[in-house]
């Protein structure tokens, strides 16, 4: 036998690696990385174009009331986290799991094939990318880490140490901002996309004075160098710079992707919608239309060279971020097959245009907008208001619209608030110290997920959520970057409150209940897991010094402003220039947690856009408090970071937080066809996936350490996971 050794030994290794691979990969369908279109889940959204569609029958209208609980694993860890999206590759699913560890499981049965363990921090939070060289030998699941772009193995879990700086590369060097400017970091939720060698990025930098920009970047999907970048806040001799102040490029930030982006892989060209620059809500610093924010930009893939843009906000003051990816599919308009993009909006609208010119298919009118009175503010005269489609959000806040399900006192107080608001529709402008009402909110209409469309019809999906945010904009100091390198604890935290927390809570510390309900345990707990809008800061990002310095401060915030103004700040503006800030996001509820505004809070819309027209439209979900009496017509009140998925088997498939259900709908009229209650509340973009000729739906599913209230069902413990479901086998 020893001569013909080294005849067989090809063999022998030819046979483990074969062995290696079925280890790795368990099943090999059709359905794999390289099958049918739209037939798997290899891609964030289940494809580059965002559809959230899948092309799979095999569940459908007439068997989908037979849909079990094929498998469930858990995923315990921090709570709360938000919107993952799984990728189903080659019969592997690529998951956060637990303790925010990355897995790789079989996904047909749950069961672990590897773990890659993250020691802290939060990976990419909505899903994952992948890159496969074209022999399938090198298979990468690329992610972010604390703002480190990072690879591993997709065989294996392990780091991918050739790529950047031993495995790491730090996406806030290139921003052409000093590093300390970076209070919230620069990692964005979302996973960008894979355009074959290049991993393009969005950000997430935040939305105070002295945020970083959202400059777009693309990096070698091998060495991690950067390839190619797009400054969102154009530069001196660059197309835009005029739409700012002279200087604006070196202060603005914002202007940023992090919703996600979709990519025409044949034209080989990537569209990204941009949101508002900084700061949000007053742009007496950034006078003028403020490109690109705002603005669906379309960008050539390889070299990062503007294509084309157009901006659906002149220089915002409303946060209204276009949130959703923008969908790309084909209609027939006026007799033609026109391939289009289309984007929902926050504040109701769809803007439907060419993909490759960029032009609305229907008209949009420029229409004068009520003028801002804000000291310093020079507000833009006019907004665009397409003339179809229909608005799939209401957008005013009449006294007709108060909810009826309040007690009397609750509906006469917020009568009295409405009554002496300013509350002019859409763009009603952030006034100083009135209440401004903003509908559907800066958190409602179309936000993260939240749509889909259906590539064999040019019928759009998009769950909308209707619940206006109420402001009042208060005066402060000029506090851009403020030390945090000196003082008493209590010092040091009002800066770290200045620059991180200050949007969203305001300058009178709103909806933080540390320290009254909540011991330093609990609100360490809290800030590193994050909740609901607020993000989740980890140790490399708030250091656990920085964490005792806040509480310091919201122990006792007078200790901590006596520092002087002029020791706290140093501003661009000129000296002695004030500033202001918005309470920002405050959404509009009555006191015993209901929203004011009138229901459904959650609703589906269909459009046809081959005609610009609604199909059908219903509430989805309900309110616990008001359902176990009985009212079921409400739609969730629950803030929605998900939305649809729609299949060849004429089903949508969508979830709802608060009330922890799950349905299946028929696309064509939107009726119930089956719902079942999980134990967690859904969230996220569902994954329709085919193994071994069995399709799956995959939902991911969170529980927090909330109360539970009227309109919220916080879940179970240990029911953080994910729930895939199936019909049953024979």
């Amino acid at each position: 036998m020893g001569r013909y050794r080294n005849l067989l030994a090809p063999l022998f290794s030819f046979l483990g690696i074969v062995s290696l691979c079925l280890a790795v990969f368990p099943h090999k369908t059709a359905a794999g990385s390289k099958g049918e279109p739209y037939t798997s889940w290899s891609y964030y959204a289940g494809s580059p174009d965002s559809l959230e569609y899948s092309a799979l029958k095999q569940i459908n209208k007439e068997n989908a009331t037979n849909l079990k609980l094929a498998w469930f694993v858990p995923a315990p860890g921090p709570v709360g986290r938000f919107s993952f999206n799984p990728l189903v590759i080659d019969g592997v699913m690529y998951i956060v799991g637990k303790d925010n560890g990355i897995y790789a499981l079989d996904a047909a049965t749950g069961k672990e094939i590897w773990a890659h363990p993250i020691e802290s921090g939060q990976p990419t939070n909505r899903g994952f990318n992948r890159w496969i060289s074209k022999d399938g030998r090198d298979r990468r699941l690329i992610f972010a880490v604390d703002g480190y772009l990072q690879e591993v193995d997709m065989n294996t879990g392990k780091t991918i140490t050739s790529f950047g700086d031993d495995g790491k590369v730090d996406l806030r060097v290139g921003l052409g901002r000093p590093l300390s400017d970076f209070g919230q970091g620069v990692q964005s939720g979302s996973p960008g996309r894979v355009f074959e060698n290049l991993i393009i990025l969005g950000s997430a930098p935040g939305e105070m004075y002295g945020s970083p920009p959202g400059d777009l970047r693309a990096y070698d999907a091998i060495t991690g160098k950067m390839v190619w970048i797009f400054h969102t806040v154009p530069h001196p001799g660059e197309f835009g710079y005029d739409t700012f102040p002279p200087d604006a490029w070196k202060y603005t930030g914002g202007n940023n992707d992090w919703g996600g982006m979709s990519l025409d892989e044949k034209r080989g060209i990537v569209y990204f919608p941009l949101g508002s620059p900084t700061y949000d809500l007053y742009g007496a610093d950034r006078k003028g239309a403020d490109l690109y924010g705002n603005c669906i930009l379309a960008l050539d893939a390889r070299t990062g060279r503007r294509l084309w843009y157009y901006q659906i906000i002149h220089h915002d003051l409303w946060d209204y971020d276009p949130a959703s990816a923008p969908l790309l599919f084909t209609v027939k308009h006026d007799g033609k097959k026109v391939d289009v993009v289309a984007q929902a909006t926050k504040f109701g609208f769809v803007y439907v245009l060419d993909r490759v010119t960029g032009k609305p298919l229907w008209p949009v009118e420029e229409r004068p907008v009520p003028q801002s009175d804000m000291p310093g503010e020079a507000s833009w005269p006019t907004q665009q208001f397409p003339s179809a489609p229909p608005p799939f959000a209401r957008q005013k806040f009449t006294l007709n619209d108060i909810d009826p399900y309040l007690d009397p006192d609750e509906k006469a107080r917020i009568r009295t608030i409405l009554m002496s608001a300013s509350n002019d529709g859409i763009f009603t402008p952030p006034a100083y110290n009135q209440y401004t009402i903003e509908v559907p909110g800066e958190n409602g209409g179309a936000n993260q997920g939240s749509t889909a469309a259906d590539p064999s019809t040019g019928v759009m999906y998009v769950k909308t959520y209707d619940e206006p945010t109420i402001h009042k904009m208060t005066e402060a100091v000029p506090q851009r970057r403020p030390s945090l390198l000196s003082g008493t604890p209590e010092e040091r935290g009002f800066a770290l409150y200045s620059q991180t927390c200050i949007a969203c809570h305001g300058p009178n510390r709103a909806r933080i209940p540390y320290p009254a309900q909540m011991d330093f345990a609990h609100f360490t707990a809290a800030v590193r897991a994050g909740n609901g809008e607020m993000p989740a800061f980890s140790e490399t990002t708030l250091p656990p010094d920085d964490v005792r310095y806040l509480a310091a401060y919201l122990r006792d915030p007078a200790a901590g402003e006596s520092t002087p103004a002029s020791e706290m700040s140093n501003s661009p503006l000129p000296s002695g220039e004030k500033r202001f800030y918005g309470q920002f996001g405050f959404i509009f509820r009555a006191n015993n947690g209901l929203p004011a505004f009138s229901p459904p809070w959650s609703s589906l819309v269909a459009y046809d856009l081959n005609r610009g027209t609604v199909l059908w439209r219903r509430p989805i979900g309900t309110t616990p408090g008001l359902a176990a009496k009985g009212i079921t017509d409400t739609g969730s009140s629950d803030l929605p970071r998900n939305g649809p998925v729609v299949t060849a088997g004429g089903l949508l498939f969508i979830a709802t937080k608060g009330d922890r259900m799950i349905h299946a709908l028929d696309k064509d009229t939107g009726k119930t066809l089956w719902e079942t209650k999980i134990d967690a509340n859904p969230d996220g973009i569902p994954a329709v996936y085919e193994v071994d000729g069995r399709e799956y739906i995959a939902f991911y599913a969170c529980v927090s350490d909330e109360k539970a209230s009227m309109s919220y069902d916080p879940g179970k413990p240990g029911a953080q996971g994910y729930y895939v479901f199936a019909l049953p086998q024979d």
